[in-house]
């Protein structure tokens, strides 16, 4: 696909053929040298039926399933669609960071007694179940509540809500809208890490570049963090494939064109629309749920360890983010306040300062927004921006983005002590198998480094702190 040049870091896909709207990708010349199909997806879901703006694609853009993953599209309530393959099937899919008042010097000693309790005591993997026993009716208090449940059941602080997008919660989330499959599924995982590039990161504050934001954010330079990644577990994924496949018959009975059967959709304000933004809400509080409870996980290790109080140790609660995700936002197109249906796949929120949905310690800077790298380089943490109020929709990166799929991965590192490579870095791993190592080396991945650079250059978020990673564990 021909990209014309709009500037160092934007490219234009113009509008063609069934194309409502014109593309635009944010990146640099070298990123563009990787061949990927996601700029012919940026111009599928340019042919939406409602879409508004422009289609776009974060620079850690590359292909997914309908939408690339980096994709964000906004769309009119009244002419527009919700698609679940412009939100993932890992419905809220994030990030969190906490901080503490450690030095990498305090930790260091007993990093690797600290990886290993936490390896030992966070479920991670494949189908692992936690320690959070669920009947049906508290499963679907979570469903309803979020990261609130977990709090009222002794999982966290008060505090932690404010420093959670939605304060952990989305209203109008229904669990009754879930078959029983998800439900089942979603059972015994409350509190379990996953697999994949899911992880919890124990790092250092390496850099810091606005001085102002990170006294907002409490970073201060070689300042231990945690970050968690994880999701809405196979509860997410079920809900996901139980629409599409509704979706996708209601879009054969209706004879609606699509450039791309990937991109079955319902109109916003359709009945089958509003049970999936219903069902979809549900799914994304318990990924809300499921990170309170890994943190309040992470708290207790970091007390067994140390021998101090999470509270004396400083494990407070930075931000927590999603990445994917479709929510009823209002922001200006064309100089007029409207209603939209912002859908973001591996993508991020990044509104600016000043946004009345940002809690008290962020207003004036604006939100925070965690980048997470691969597990040999950095994490990074931005801020949003005006900009990115005025072009994306509030919306940047949310990580470094696949070069290789998982199997090019496993045959690039054959024969390689993946363990001892990382442990020369500096940092410690630990991981359920060498598969995961293997799928989750460092050069599977863009440098995240430049990425940020990108969204940098272009002014949809700032650069705050770098991260460096001293320890890993993952599913």
């Amino acid at each position: 696909m021909n990209l014309e040049r709009i500037d160092d870091f934007r490219w234009r896909v113009p509008r063609t053929g069934q194309m409502r709207v014109d593309g635009i990708v944010y990146a640099s010349q070298k990123m563009l040298a990787h061949p990927d199909q996601a700029p012919q997806q940026v111009a599928n879901v340019a042919c939406l039926p409602g879409i508004v703006g422009h289609s776009l694609a974060m620079p850690d853009f590359h292909w997914g399933y309908g939408f690339p993953i980096g994709g964000v599209a906004a769309f009119d309530l009244n002419e527009g669609i919700i698609s679940p393959g412009g939100v993932g099937y890992d419905i809220n899919c994030g990030c969190r960071l906490l901080t503490t008042t450690m030095t990498s010097e305090e930790v260091t000693p007993v990093l690797e007694d600290l990886v290993k309790t936490l390896f030992n005591n966070i479920p991670t993997g494949v189908g692992k179940s936690g320690s959070v026993k669920l009947g049906q009716k508290d499963l679907k208090k979570v469903l309803r509540q979020g990261a609130k449940w977990a709090v009222d059941n002794g999982m966290g602080r008060p505090d932690d809500l404010p420093h959670i997008e939605d304060h952990g919660g989305l209203a109008d989330a229904d669990p009754d809208e879930l078959s029983p499959r998800a439900l089942e599924r979603g059972r015994p995982q409350l509190g379990t890490l996953g697999s994949g590039n899911h992880f919890i990161e124990v790092g250092r504050v390496e850099a810091i570049f606005d001085q102002a934001a990170a006294r907002a954010f409490g970073l201060f330079e070689n300042q231990v963090t945690i970050m968690i990644h994880s999701g809405s577990r196979g509860l997410g994924y079920q809900v996901c494939d139980d629409f599409l496949k509704k979706i996708g018959q209601h879009v054969a009975k209706t004879g609606l064109e699509l450039p791309d059967r990937q991109l079955a959709c319902a109109p916003v304000k359709s009945n089958l629309g509003q049970r999936y933004l219903r069902a979809m809400r549900a799914a994304a509080n318990y990924a809300y749920a499921n990170r309170q409870v890994l943190a309040h996980l992470t708290r207790e290790v970091f007390q067994k360890v140390f021998g101090r109080s999470a509270e004396d140790l400083g494990l407070d609660l930075l931000y927590d983010v999603c990445h994917n995700i479709a929510k009823i936002e209002t922001h200006e197109v064309a100089g007029e306040s409207r209603p939209l249906c912002v859908h973001r796949k591996g993508a991020t929120r990044a509104f600016g300062p000043g946004h009345l949905d940002l809690p008290d310690f962020c207003r004036a800077v604006g939100q925070p927004v965690l980048i997470p790298g691969d597990m040999g380089r950095a994490s990074f943490v931005l801020a949003g921006t005006e900009g990115a109020m005025a072009e994306t929709f509030g919306s940047t990166c949310h990580g470094a983005g696949r070069l290789m799929s998982r199997t090019q991965a496993k045959k690039s590192v054959r024969g390689r002590d993946l363990y001892a490579e990382m442990k020369k870095r500096g940092v410690i791993v630990m991981a359920t198998g060498k598969a995961t190592m293997a799928e989750e080396v460092p050069e599977a991945y863009k440098d995240v480094s430049e990425v940020v650079e990108v969204v940098a250059g272009a002014g949809i978020s700032k650069k705050v702190a770098r991260l460096r990673p001293m320890g890993v564990i993952k599913g």
